[in-house]
């Protein structure tokens, strides 16, 4: 049942690519609306959405949730190793302040499998691969293509702080 406090969610799929060099990862969620371009150099995450051909900045407090690195203080446990998605990985318990998890995770880095529990909570959130491939991203895929507009970000204006510029 959707929506009742306590019931998982059904599973959604979704897509992402990565590329290391570029410091980009682009997030295709499910529902089609769009996808999200997270620029880690530069700090920075638009929407794109092609039915309109415009994007539109995530505001600063979105992007740093998106591109943070692991909290000050969280401690790794290693707990042992797995296989998700039929790639190796080993499972850290995670510490961060009040915050519980695990985390399957590649030598190389990658993130198959996330569980985590708020503080005091029972709701648990669960990331997991279903397939992985490695190999070199197009890089039209991580880019914002030529004669998108910038749209106006809810309270922000075109141009604003993290703002994408026009294409």
């Amino acid at each position: 049942m959707a929506g009742v406090p306590g019931t998982a969610a059904p599973p959604q799929g979704m897509q992402m690519a990565f590329s290391a060099s570029a410091g980009k990862q682009r997030i295709d969620p499910p529902g089609g609306m769009g996808w999200m371009l997270v620029d880690r150099k530069a700090n920075t995450a638009v929407m794109v959405m092609d039915a309109q051909r415009a994007t539109m900045a995530m505001p600063p407090a979105t992007v740093a949730a998106m591109t943070q690195g692991v909290p000050p203080g969280a401690t790794f446990t290693r707990k042992g190793t797995a296989t998700v998605a039929g790639t190796a990985c080993t499972e850290w318990e995670v510490a961060a302040g009040p915050g519980r998890g695990t985390s399957c995770i590649t030598e190389d880095g990658v993130l198959l499998r996330a569980t985590t529990t708020p503080p005091g909570g029972t709701l648990t959130t669960v990331m997991e691969a279903t397939q992985v491939a490695y190999g070199p991203v197009e890089a039209a895929r991580l880019n914002v293509p030529a004669g998108y507009t910038a749209m106006a970000t809810p309270g922000g204006a075109p141009g604003a702080p993290g703002m994408a510029p026009s294409r």
